[in-house]
This record gives structure tokens, sequence and C-alpha cells, in this order.
């Protein structure tokens, strides 16, 4: 299958605990795709569970720790040779986002990802609410072009690309699928892979 992925960015996924539940997060794609990746499961404070969220120890003197949210600041560059920033992605709803981000105040720098690379998305598991906003998956990847990452973003599209393929199909949404797989760089970029997976579905 696809293989992980090796990158110099610290990212920690922050998911709502509703999310976790769900097979279509792609907050959890990217936690087992990307090798340093961390997942935290976020729980505000109820009477009946413990507020839970990122660590403590995630602030660290040498990293930068940034926040990603279509609301922030313009991310900021990183230049070579320095430590390359912590990066954390809040996933879940759109409400549940702005709910985690209020939790996170002062614990980062808030950003959001260039124009440039904050294309359509292509997570046709859910409708997004606005041009421009995108699922998790999607925003580590414009994080790794923003930050010069080019071959972190090709494979993390792929395992993008063919988790929203087979999700679409366990769906039942076969025709669906089939328009999703004719613009996917799964075609020409991981053709072996998508035989495999068609082979071990088959049987």
């Amino acid at each position: 299958m696809l293989p992980s992925i090796d990158t110099r960015l610290r990212l920690h996924v922050l998911i709502h605990r509703h999310e976790h539940a769900k097979p279509s997060s792609t907050g959890k794609l990217v936690a087992r795709a990307v090798k340093a990746a961390v997942c935290h499961v976020y729980q505000r404070q109820t009477r009946s569970h413990a507020a839970a969220g990122l660590p403590d120890d995630i602030d660290d003197r040498d990293r930068e720790i940034w926040i990603l949210h279509p609301h922030g600041e313009p991310l900021p560059a990183t230049a070579d040779g320095q430590p390359r920033p912590r990066v954390v992605l809040l996933d879940g709803t759109w409400r549940q986002a702005g709910e985690m981000l209020r939790a996170c105040e002062g614990v980062g720098r808030r950003v959001r990802l260039p124009d440039s690379v904050a294309a359509s998305s292509r997570y046709w598991l859910r409708d997004q609410p606005a041009p421009g906003h995108l699922s998790t998956a999607e925003a580590a990847m414009g994080v790794f072009t923003a930050t010069g990452d080019a071959e972190a973003e090709r494979l993390l599209r792929l395992h993008f690309e063919l988790h929203v393929y087979a999700t679409l199909l366990a769906r039942g949404r076969r025709e669906m699928a089939q328009r999703y797989l004719g613009d996917s760089p799964l075609l020409h970029d991981a053709s072996d892979v998508l035989e495999q997976f068609h082979t071990r579905h088959r049987r």
C-alpha cells in the first residue's frame, strides 16, 4: 500500500470526541499516514467528562506553535536551518473547530493558509460550508506546500484520495466514486496501489 510520510514538521491533530468515532475523519487519516503526527482527542469539561485537549508539554521554546484556522493571520515564512514549527490541526465540524480554537487560546499563533494553496476541496464525503474551507488532511497538505515539503504533500494527497474513494465505495456510491477517481492522481501516481485495492475488495 502507500508508504508512510516523513516530514520535519511536527503535526498535532486535535480531534473532537464526536469526530473521533467517524470513519470519514481525515484527522485520523493524517495521524495514521504521517509518521511524526500525534492525535489528541478533545473533550470539554462536563459533569460526566473531564476536560481533555492538547497536552501541557506541547509548548517547546525551540519551536513555534501554529494553530491552523481560516481566520488566522498569514502563514509565516520558515527559514532553512531553523526548527520547524509544531502545527495544530483542528478536526471536527466548523462549529466544533471554533470551540476547539477557543480552548487553544494562548497556546500558539493562529495562522491561515495562503490563498494560493487553499484551493477548492476534494473532500466529497461532506459538503464544505464555503469556498476555501478544506478538510483536515487537505489543510495539512496546504501546510506542506507552503513550507516547501512537496513530497510530503504528494504522498498525503494520495492517502487522502484513496481514503475518499474507498469511503464512497463503502457507502455504495459507486457512480460518484468513479467520477471522483476520474480526476484523481491515484490513476497515474499510484496505479499499482489502486489495483491492489481493487483486487483485495473483489475477493
